[in-house]
């Protein structure tokens, strides 16, 4: 496989350690070493934790069996691991990005949520989501015709391939087509009005005072969208769940509350093997009595 040449699959030493701006921290026999370093070192048994300055007082610890993959692209490091309890998991730059058990959750909903909001999507764009998952799931959709994908990281790709097959498996559509690019570079060159859809998932939760607000990035996302186009990013966790920022653009009205296309949960089409198994009609039931509770707070 291309690529995989270039990986280190060596797993060797005590715990890990990594120094980003999500502190990682290992557990071993019930202390914690709250030390960070640039040695990246694993021990299997051992606990793979996560801490983010976004969510203050916690932290994330998931034990691991046995470190698969470690290595290092040009422009991110890397590490999968199995764990006792999630699966497979997938770890970006010592930030977790996505385990087997609950990936799901994420990828039918940042898919779903937007393309069952409008009739018959026919094209889409994904900016990031190099793991494939979204790209299975826009598969089920069969009024689009056309999908692409900006990911700048084909190392990444590469071992979604080798370890997650069963998400990685979005690339198998024959609709899909691979741009190794920025997504904000291909934005600006893409024609106004192409798309029906924009799904962004290449950064984290994003805030007022975001880098992204000072860019074209957002000018460029609405040019790219038809009248009544629709884009989805990742927003802020709320109580614990995961949101999703859904706009759309000038043009025919969009309701989000009540989906106009929706999706049987139990078919399997496109090149998912699997139906699906979050995004149903009692998901959007909720969304929508949420969605009233919170207009009622504010």
């Amino acid at each position: 496989m291309a690529g995989m040449a270039e990986m280190n699959n060596n797993a060797s030493g005590a715990n890990l350690h990594i120094n980003t701006h999500r502190k990682i921290v290992s557990v071993s026999n019930g202390e914690t070493d709250l030390s960070c370093d640039d040695n990246l070192e694993h021990k299997a048994g051992g606990w793979f934790a996560e801490h983010c300055p976004i969510w203050p007082g916690q932290a994330h610890f998931l034990k691991v069996e046995k470190v698969l993959f470690e290595g290092k692209s040009k422009y991110q490091r890397m590490m999968v691991f199995q764990s006792s309890v999630y699966g497979k998991v997938f770890v970006l730059d010592g930030a977790l990005q996505l385990t087997e058990k609950d990936e799901c959750s994420y990828q039918e909903m940042m898919t779903h949520l937007p393309l069952c909001s409008i009739p018959a999507p026919e094209k889409v764009l994904l900016i990031g989501g190099g793991d494939g998952g979204i790209l299975r799931e826009i598969s089920r959709h069969k009024s689009v015709v056309q999908i692409d994908i900006c990911e700048i990281d084909t190392m990444l790709i590469d071992v979604y391939k080798e370890f997650f097959p069963d998400i990685a498996v979005g690339y198998d559509d024959p609709r899909v087509t691979l741009h190794v690019q920025d997504g904000s570079e291909f934005l600006q060159s893409v024609r106004n009005a192409t798309y029906d859809v924009i799904i962004v998932d290449a950064f984290d939760p994003i805030r007022a005072e975001h880098e992204l607000f000072g860019t074209p990035f957002f000018k460029s996302a609405s040019k790219a969208l038809r009248p009544g186009g629709v884009m989805c990013i990742q927003a802020e966790s709320l109580c614990g769940v995961i949101g999703f920022l859904l706009c759309s653009t000038e043009g025919p009205y969009v309701d989000f509350k009540r989906p106009i296309n929706p999706i049987d949960p139990d078919q399997i089409s496109g090149v998912a093997k699997q139906p699906l198994k979050f995004y149903n009609s009692e998901v959007i039931i909720i969304h929508e009595n949420s969605w009233e509770s919170l207009q009622t707070l504010v």
